[in-house]
């Protein structure tokens, strides 16, 4: 492994990025910047590696992507792109839950990666490369129609992922998947997903996601934390906490209005919560990343695309 440069520029969250719009889908294709310290999304990440290679710290283990490797991981759980290539480039997407649970793969699989496992696949071809590279340009376009068939195409090519070889990591054993969609819980996660998203800064609790979703709320709970890992209030606390994460970014907020704003009730609560993922509390944070030199405009214009 390569040893960092000194005088690389970093990555920092900013407000309108992946952090700060957690309910959002992004395409990307770029030459990515490597992260000072770990940082957190309420999305599953999709990366596959046009060029070079990236080195990643995951929650619980280390893991590095070749070109051609085409990866999914859980962004809720800190993850630190921590080293790369000078010449990577990597493309994919941030799909919010609502998205990942719509998709047809094995129950076991999605389960695997909400506890913090990395799917890896070697399974790739020629085709990959001009693919991710279309489907950004069309999410980019502004026509709603090519970005609806970019996310449907590339949904479509995570799905195929199942009929070929891949690797749930730390476990380094490959397997081929024989498990089957789970018809029945996956409509209701996505209910719950999509209600989440539109509300999760406002008072909501677990009666009000089960109303939404059209199940008892008992029947919520179960499914939600059968699915996901998580509990309903984990979900929607992550939910604040990455929208949060982006808002201490900024130079004109306090922490206090950052809780507000973020959907927790309390300064205590936010604090709590904040602690539990970032492992220091919101005002540390901000001290510290505030100490971190900042991106140029041109560095930063080169990453995602938002679809709406």
């Amino acid at each position: 492994m390569a040893e960092s440069k000194i005088s690389r520029t970093y990555y920092e969250p900013l407000i309108d990025g992946v952090e700060g719009l957690p309910g959002e889908l992004r395409l990307f294709h770029a030459a990515p910047l490597v992260m000072r310290a770990p940082h957190w999304h309420a999305q599953v990440e999709v990366n596959f590696i046009v060029k070079g290679w990236a080195h990643y710290k995951m929650s619980g283990h280390e893991v590095t992507f070749a070109a051609g490797d085409l990866a999914l991981f859980w962004g809720g759980l800190p993850h630190w792109l921590d080293d790369a290539s000078d010449d990577l480039v990597y493309a994919g997407g941030h799909l919010p839950l609502v998205h990942f649970f719509r998709l047809r793969l094995p129950s076991a699989m999605q389960a695997r990666l909400m506890q913090g496992a990395t799917l890896l696949t070697h399974a790739t071809d020629s085709s990959d490369p001009v693919n991710f590279a279309r489907w950004n340009s069309y999410a980019r376009s502004g026509d709603a129609m090519k970005a609806s068939v970019a996310v449907d195409e590339m949904l479509l090519r995570i799905e195929r992922i199942r009929f070929e070889p891949y690797a749930l990591l730390p476990e380094a054993t490959e397997v081929r998947e024989n498990g089957e969609f789970d018809q029945h819980a996956s409509p209701v996660v996505v209910r719950i997903c999509e209600y989440i998203a539109e509300n999760f800064r406002e008072d909501i609790d677990s009666i009000d996601i089960a109303v939404a979703a059209d199940v008892h709320p008992k029947y919520a709970m179960n499914v939600f934390k059968k699915s996901t890992g998580m509990t309903l209030n984990d979900y929607v606390n992550l939910m604040r906490l990455s929208y949060a994460q982006a808002q201490l970014m900024q130079d004109d907020t306090n922490v206090l209005q950052v809780a507000m704003d973020s959907g927790f009730g309390s300064l205590s609560a936010f604090n709590k919560s904040f602690r539990k993922v970032a492992g220091m509390s919101p005002s540390d944070f901000r001290r510290e990343v505030r100490c971190r030199p900042r991106l140029s405009s041109q560095s930063q214009s080169a990453a995602d695309a938002r679809v709406n």
